[in-house]
């Protein structure tokens, strides 16, 4: 059982920063990929970044590419979602999940295939 608690999400102005952090329970945690997903008020929840249990290989959406990045610390056992140059669209629920894999290179971007979630951190970004 894995336990993902998100923090670092608030109200930022258009341009701004903000960097989630989602902090997970247990001793497994580079046994896991992970991902950050985003559902905003009337959309369907959808994917924004995903991580290799080590960290090596990342996807980020089109949408926020060059914007967002993800990354994780083992020894912390958290992943970030650094958020720079935010736009009012970005305004969503911002979830990270956690998929258990034996691959090392593995990027999950499907949400069915993700294991545990955390409990979600609001984003919103003023025009």
């Amino acid at each position: 059982q894995v336990q993902l608690v998100e923090s670092g999400g608030g109200l930022v102005q258009a341009g701004g920063s903000l960097r989630l952090s989602c902090a997970a329970s247990g001793r497994t945690f580079s046994s896991y990929a992970m991902g950050w997903f985003r559902q905003a008020p009337g959309k369907e929840r959808e994917v924004v970044a995903a991580i290799s249990r080590r960290g090596g290989d990342t996807y980020t959406v089109d949408s926020v590419k060059g914007r967002f990045t993800i990354s994780r610390d083992n020894a912390k056992n958290t992943a970030y979602l650094q958020m720079n140059s935010l736009k009012p669209e970005d305004t969503a629920v911002y979830y990270c999940a956690a998929s258990r894999t034996t691959l090392l290179a593995t990027l999950r971007i499907t949400q069915s295939l993700y294991d545990y979630w955390g409990q979600g951190a609001q984003v919103t970004v003023s025009s």
